[in-house]
């Protein structure tokens, strides 16, 4: 195995670490995880700092593993539909900026928006399953309404950190 390869599969095992503990770090503070999205941030970072393959598998298995862990999110309906959610963030994000090379704010963006949809029809399916319909208008306030903080920190918070990465040359490396 290469040492690239080895510093990609430790900083996929951090990303996944992070993923997992920064929800249970700020769930003493009442209703925190839907608004800010601590989960998104390390799996984002994730995508654009590793690319695609890794943020796609990064993305699925945190919000499993957290569940499985901590209880939270509740496995059914909710880890799951982010599982797919967060797999298409880290997916996404990863081929925009590193395949594609877009800006960080269109790739961040465009991987925002995707990891939504796919939320939404997640959702559809798995409520669908068990009989429960899931509406047009609770996909808007749970995917926009609800998180509108967590996507502002997202839009500020991620491109400070590659930023920062970029100028200290820690990407360069990877």
């Amino acid at each position: 195995m290469k040492k690239t390869s080895t510093l990609h599969l430790v900083l996929a095992a951090m990303f996944v670490a992070l993923g997992i503990l920064l929800p249970m770090i700020l769930s003493p503070i009442p209703t925190i995880g839907q608004v800010i999205l601590p989960m998104h941030i390390p799996i984002l970072l994730c995508g654009f700092i590793l690319g695609k393959e890794y943020g796609v598998l990064v993305g699925f298995v945190v919000p499993l593993l957290a569940s499985a862990f901590t209880g939270k999110p509740p496995l059914y309906p909710v880890a799951i539909s982010m599982a797919f959610e967060l797999a298409t963030y880290g997916f996404v994000a990863g081929f925009l900026y590193k395949n594609l090379k877009l800006n960080v704010f269109i790739s961040l963006i465009g991987a925002m928006i995707a990891g939504r949809v796919v939320m939404g029809i997640a959702n559809v399916i798995l409520l669908g399953i068990s009989g429960n319909s899931y509406s047009f208008s609770a996909f808007i306030a749970g995917a926009f309404v609800t998180a509108w903080i967590g996507i502002v920190i997202q839009l500020i918070l991620i491109p400070i950190i590659l930023l920062g990465l970029q100028r200290t040359d820690v990407l360069k490396k990877l």
